[in-house]
């Protein structure tokens, strides 16, 4: 099986028909309308039981806050729910065409930042649970996440259907047009937000990238008068507990040691630009939903004088929800295998991306913090908005795997025909329904008050 650290040995020395005969080849494995065909194992573990087992490292009273999140829609549940939904791609069929996965290839892990040139790009923007795998796994996570979302908003399935089959088509097309490019040309391929409007009916421009112009106000300036006071003449993070909570002296004391660490990891140019800032203060941060309980912090640093912040998440990671049912990762540093995965993923990466370990051995790694980061809500989208959001995301994971994968065999294995589509939304719906009943089981743990123990026990 080719996978993304042999693959550039691989492409030159197989040709593109032999490539583009071993995706055929792997309809044998996993035919195109299989991939519709989804029925929970006899032996499929409780979703609850599957996310008990996640709370063994985590802050115990962050839990509760957790599962509260979760509970609050199907969607929500979905969002937090990637090792369930990981557990059960396992027993479908694979393909066998391995691509760098993004692993959480949700709706809301799609948006726009800015580039280390400032130009405003969309792409994927969550990586914690990357790790090689069958491309299709990232792609059905896409679609029902596009199915649940669509339920959620009161959509009927025929709309849910023909967004998702929008987005797996969009994924299907761009791959075969990158199989197409140069090697150099797939790498620099990127989604600008100029580039958007061929991609957006013009009524939903705005509202399918919440409006660049605001993006580009989401800066570490803004986000220092959005969480942070003067306090006796010092700049202090503000508290709001429990999601964001000061440390203490010695809690300080260990990030600022780590903070030497993680700035090794780091090209030199960059660490001399981080040299010109100095640590101001930090704080504990609850993030996300799925992510609650895990150690991350923000960092406050300036630069030459209050008003030339920056902020850093110091983020812990954790084996990635896909490793007990694909291969291994290659990198034994969970931090690295974020890091490595996100810079092969994005068109452009964070200037700030690094990864260090932390006290007990747990592994960290670091970003920038709102440099113009900012994604569509998608709690509200009417079914034609929804219908092209899916599309450019569709778009934008096809480009993410060109660069890892063999689009060349992923193109062929796809087809010019609607078959991989069809059973793709097929699964999708089928999976949403799973979803629901999940998602209910838990809202009924939580009203019983299972979930305010920590660890939680279903």
């Amino acid at each position: 099986m080719t996978t993304p650290a042999t693959y550039a040995a691989y492409t030159t020395s197989v040709t593109p028909a032999a490539r583009a005969e071993r995706g055929r080849a792997a309809r044998k494995r996993a035919s195109r309308s299989s991939h519709g065909l989804w029925i929970p194992s006899a032996d499929r573990l409780d979703p609850l039981t599957v996310l008990a087992r996640q709370t063994a490292t985590r802050i115990p009273e962050l839990l509760p806050p957790r599962y509260e999140r979760m509970a609050a829609s199907p969607y929500a549940f979905l969002r937090g729910a990637a090792a369930v939904m990981a557990a059960d791609l396992a027993t479908q069929p694979r393909t066998g065409l391995t691509v760098q996965l993004c692993g959480d290839a949700h709706l809301l892990n799609f948006g726009v930042f800015a580039s280390p040139e400032r130009a405003l790009l969309f792409d994927l923007t969550d990586f914690d649970e990357t790790l090689p795998g069958p491309f299709e796994w990232d792609v059905k996570r896409l679609a029902t996440s596009i199915a649940v979302a669509a339920s959620d908003n009161g959509q009927s399935e025929a709309q849910a259907r023909r967004a998702v089959c929008a987005a797996v088509e969009a994924y299907r097309t761009a791959m075969r047009r990158l199989a197409a490019l140069g090697e150099l040309d797939v790498w620099y391929e990127r989604i600008d937000t100029a580039d958007l409007l061929p991609l957006i009916r013009a009524g939903h421009r705005e509202r399918a990238v919440e409006d660049p112009s605001r993006a580009g106000r989401r800066t570490s300036l803004r986000a220092l008068e959005k969480l942070t006071d003067v306090v006796e003449g010092q700049r202090r993070i503000t508290p709001d507990p429990p999601l964001l909570e000061p440390l203490g002296r010695l809690d300080t004391a260990a990030l600022r040691r780590i903070f030497i660490g993680y700035r090794s990891t780091l090209p030199e140019e960059r660490r001399m630009l981080l040299d010109r800032f100095r640590f101001v203060d930090a704080a504990r941060k609850a993030t996300g939903i799925g992510s609650v309980g895990t150690r991350c912090y923000l960092v406050l640093l300036e630069g030459w004088n209050a008003e030339d912040p920056l902020f850093l998440q110091i983020k812990e990671a954790e084996t990635s929800v896909l490793e007990p049912h694909l291969q291994q990762s290659a990198y034994p540093h969970q931090g690295r295998r974020v890091v490595t995965g996100q810079r092969l993923l994005q068109a452009a990466g964070d200037l700030f991306l690094g990864w260090v370990t932390g006290p007990e051995g747990r592994h960290f790694y670091w970003r920038q913090v709102r440099d113009m980061k900012t994604s569509a809500g998608v709690d509200d989208m009417s079914p034609s908005l929804l219908h092209d959001y899916a599309k450019l995301c569709g778009t934008a994971l096809a480009r993410a795997h060109a660069r890892s994968g063999d689009r060349i065999a992923i193109a062929a294995y796809l087809g010019g025909s609607d078959t991989f589509d069809r059973a793709v939304a097929d699964f999708a719906l089928r999976y949403t329904a799973r979803n629901a009943a999940d998602h209910a089981a838990l809202v009924t743990a939580v009203a019983a008050g299972a979930t305010s123990r920590a660890p939680f026990r279903p």
